[in-house]
């Protein structure tokens, strides 16, 4: 059964269609940028918090950072974890994913196993998450000992995708990677989109209205950014995006 966090998403993509969701890396922010950023983010229509990267952190900056944000926004604050120490107990859930194209076992079963007392004692959503790298696949393909899917193999995507859903996974995320030169292809998230009945998430690469349109108008119910926030004027361009994400309803 869908616990809050998981029926706040639900409802959200049901009522507004794509819905979009603000990364944070906490170890490029300290707590009252983050709180900024945020606040930034709110005022411009996301619909969540993300917290988390593909590098290490300090367990207790982490803490602070989610705190920070807890007080800033009132919608769900989700971990992003990269390991176990992504965990915070201040968060209110917490994608836990398995890196489907890793082939270190650690990132498709193991992390999880050391994770999974620390978010019951903390009392974490769990949101049941199918992570799938592509392309080039940044610093997330490097750490997590991916092998990416090639931008031109839609098909292979689709595999992995579906593999996750009939596994119980409740949502897939395609990921670029951080700062990639150029987002998922369209014709790949339509791929997925028609093996897969669970809602797809699609980040990594999207910078521009015209970017996240695309990602949207090919399926994508939910849209990550993160570097776009980390930069001068984060309010306009993250609104920017979001009205790209909306517009797609009207086509």
């Amino acid at each position: 059964m869908a616990k809050n966090v998981e029926k706040y998403l639900l409802e959200k993509i049901e009522s507004e269609g794509s819905i979009h969701i603000t990364l944070i890396d906490p170890e490029k922010v300290t707590p009252p940028q983050a709180s900024r950023i945020a606040k930034k983010a709110k005022a411009s229509g996301t619909s969540a918090i993300m917290i988390g990267g593909s590098t290490f952190v300090s367990t207790l900056h982490l803490d602070n950072v989610v705190k920070a944000v807890k007080r800033t926004v009132k919608f769900p604050v989700i971990l992003f974890p990269n390991n176990v120490t992504g965990i915070s107990r201040y968060a209110d859930a917490i994608w836990f994913m398995s890196l489907l194209n890793s082939m270190d076992p650690y990132f498709l079963i193991g992390a999880q196993i050391l994770g999974a007392p620390l978010i019951k004692k903390y009392g974490l959503e769990p949101l049941p998450l199918g992570y799938i790298i592509i392309g080039d696949g940044g610093t997330a393909g490097i750490v997590g000992k991916a092998v990416p899917i090639p931008y031109d193999k839609p098909e292979l995507a689709a595999a992995h995708a579906l593999a996750g859903q009939y596994l119980g996974m409740r949502f897939i995320y395609l990921e670029a990677g951080s700062g990639a030169k150029k987002p998922v292809p369209s014709q790949m998230i339509k791929a997925v989109k028609r093996y897969i009945d669970v809602p797809l998430i699609v980040g990594g690469g999207i910078k521009t209205r015209r970017q996240a349109l695309a990602a949207a108008s090919a399926g994508a119910d939910i849209i990550v950014t993160g570097n776009v926030v980390e930069n001068s004027g984060a309010k306009r361009k993250v609104a920017d995006i979001i009205k790209g994400i909306k517009s797609a309803g009207s086509i």
